[in-house]
């Protein structure tokens, strides 16, 4: 049950100080889930990142559900999701509440246009940290240049983008473990 509730608290603590999307919570639960907690590996952090941009739901709803499951069956799973979600409720009901009377407010309109530009720069710490670790030899990185060609100048389904970088890793498999065999031996 400690588990449990800490799952909860860890999530909703991470949800609650994230503005900007679920992008924004990514370098948060990197920090939270391998740093601190060791709930996960960097490697398990990319990979659930990976599978939650491609499955229906918000990005950190979806991670937090992935690593409450793993550590704690259904039930850590389930505290896991609340505890993402719920400071969100919280926060939009209350914004609901009080955004008409305020929305046309130049200090509010100022406000928001600050905290777009500090969710732009979380957004691109997050992008060049998961880079980082993610293009390790010329064949991620063919990847990543033809992935991030097709995003800009052909815009379609990110799961479209996402089933094509697998399918070009698959297939790059047998020669990037031919290289990597060829550079122990020598």
């Amino acid at each position: 049950m400690k588990l449990l509730l800490e799952l909860f608290l860890v999530f909703a603590k991470c949800s609650a100080v994230t503005f900007g999307g679920g992008y924004a919570v990514l370098p948060i639960l990197q920090r939270e889930i391998v740093e601190d907690r060791h709930w996960a590996t960097e490697d398990d952090l990319m990979d659930y990142y990976a599978i939650s941009q491609v499955t229906p739901g918000m990005i950190a709803v979806n991670v937090a559900t992935f690593i409450g499951l793993r550590l704690k069956g259904f039930w850590g799973g389930v505290f896991a999701t609340l505890g993402t979600i719920f400071p969100s409720m919280v926060i939009i009901s209350i914004i609901a509440l009080f955004l008409t009377q305020f929305e046309n407010n130049p200090i509010v309109v100022h406000a928001f246009a600050g905290i777009r530009a500090c969710v732009c720069i979380l957004i691109l710490d997050a992008v060049i940290k998961l880079g980082k670790k993610s293009v390790k030899d010329k064949g991620m990185f063919f990847i990543f240049l033809a992935i991030l060609a097709l995003a800009l100048f052909a815009p379609f389904s990110p799961v479209i983008s996402v089933l094509i970088a697998a399918a070009v890793g698959y297939f790059m498999k047998p020669y990037a473990d031919k290289s990597i065999k060829g550079g122990s031996e020598k």
